[in-house]
């Protein structure tokens, strides 16, 4: 009798020890999950703490697996970020569904929390740009870079680089027209001359290509890169007028050189080809790549949808597309969109409004690295304009245009692994 006790006790403590919980569910779908912003934040955290995390692609909008540790449960408490508690065997059954070939799902292990860094001018507010909003917002921490320290190699320390709403032609963000006698705009070109002066050059546009130069060997090498609105177009362009001079006399003080569209040379650019410059300086536009003139789409009608692609087989835009929807809601910015003609063939469009012929999201290699171009200025500001207020993210903790940046910013702490296509 008295075995038979012992025998009871130690399987009752067994079962309990089997189905202790082990795992935690940060769920991402739609009703699940009050935080979906934060909860980015949350993965983060987890990986800086030396923990291992699993993406769980395109299970439950893209959930995230966690290591059950009390700091872990609290820190999502007090986040504000819901999960679920999973014993062994429930994470063994979310897993055994996943790798099944049957569903469309992947399993990607998180491994190490990448450095990051924004390109941006000093004195910029957060709300100037959405990457560097919703990355104070998730609070994952970044670094400030600008041309000084890009020139000065300073992007060999980072996995993963954000450019601000830049202009990499020397044309000031082509604000001329509307802005040429504003004072910010006089001031803002002024520190520019003189940036580029104490760096050596002796035009601003001389000193931007080489800063985008440096930015192209950082990708080739094998760093990520991720640009919205002009800062996608302006690159290019820059990468494909080296030693071309395309800013007229009020840009750079001496005239363009005849003929500039001719010595163009696509072969250069990381996503765009057959582009016409914009000669005149009044008109607020780099080129015909942006669609923001030609668009024909009203706001309440304006979204784009994310293509889906095999989990198993094609995991990286299947992670840059994790969602809770598949319909994002579209957004205006200098550069809102990209005309799908002007798009190279081995370019990746995982965004797109079928109706007015338009990539609102891209993604590419170069050399060892990728890139990701997002058209438009701020997800959840339809029409940004100079001076408008902030965007408030706790009114939009859910953003799926937001989720979209960032999925980029964890895609690098992705364990590589051989690709099967």
């Amino acid at each position: 009798m008295l075995l038979k006790k012992h025998y009871i006790l130690l399987l009752f403590l067994l079962t309990s020890f089997l189905g202790r919980a082990s795992m935690i569910l940060v769920p991402m779908d739609e009703t699940s999950q009050q935080n979906h912003l934060k909860a980015y934040g949350i993965t983060y955290w987890v990986l800086e703490k030396n923990y291992k995390a699993s993406w769980l692609l395109n299970y439950r909008g893209g959930s995230f697996l966690l290591p059950d540790a009390e700091e872990i449960r609290r820190e999502c408490q007090i986040r504000g970020v819901s999960f679920e508690i999973l014993s062994d065997a429930q994470a063994n059954t979310i897993q055994d569904e996943i790798s099944s070939p049957s569903q469309n799902m992947e399993t990607v292990i998180l491994e190490k929390a990448p450095k990051i860094a924004v390109y941006t001018p000093a004195g910029k507010q957060p709300w100037d740009d959405a990457v560097t909003l919703v990355l104070t917002y998730a609070e994952i921490p970044f670094e400030t870079i600008y041309d000084e320290e890009v020139l000065n190699d300073a992007l060999l320390l980072y996995d993963w680089l954000h450019l601000h709403h830049e202009d990499f032609t020397g044309q000031y963000g082509r604000f001329f027209g509307a802005y040429r006698n504003a004072p910010w705009y006089i001031e803002q070109k002024k520190e520019a001359e003189e940036l580029a002066a104490r760096l050596g050059y002796s035009k601003v546009s001389e000193e931007k290509m080489a800063v985008a130069d440096k930015i192209r060997d950082y990708v080739i090498g094998g760093g990520f890169m991720f640009a919205m609105c002009s800062a996608t177009d302006s690159f290019d362009i820059a990468l494909s007028a080296e030693g071309v001079d395309i800013c007229e006399p009020m840009f750079d003080n001496d005239p363009s050189d005849p003929n500039y569209q001719s010595r163009i040379d696509y072969s250069k650019t990381f996503a765009f080809k057959d582009y016409t410059l914009e000669r005149n300086p009044i008109v607020y536009e780099f080129s015909d790549i942006d669609m923001t003139t030609k668009r024909k789409v009203l706001m309440d009608n304006d979204y784009f949808t994310l293509m889906e692609y095999s989990a198993k087989w094609d995991p990286i835009p299947t992670m840059l597309c994790q969602n809770h929807t598949q319909l994002v809601k579209g957004f205006m910015g200098q550069t809102t969109s990209f005309d799908e003609n002007l798009i190279k063939s081995n370019v990746l469009i995982m965004g797109q409004n079928l109706q007015n012929g338009e990539a609102r999201y891209i993604h590419g290699t170069k050399g060892k690295g990728m890139f990701t171009f997002y058209g438009g200025h701020d997800p959840e500001d339809y029409q940004h304009r100079v001076g408008d207020a902030p965007t408030v993210l706790d009114l939009h903790p859910n953003s799926p245009g937001y989720r979209l940046i960032l999925n980029n910013v964890l895609f690098p702490a992705a364990r590589k692994k051989k690709l099967k296509t």
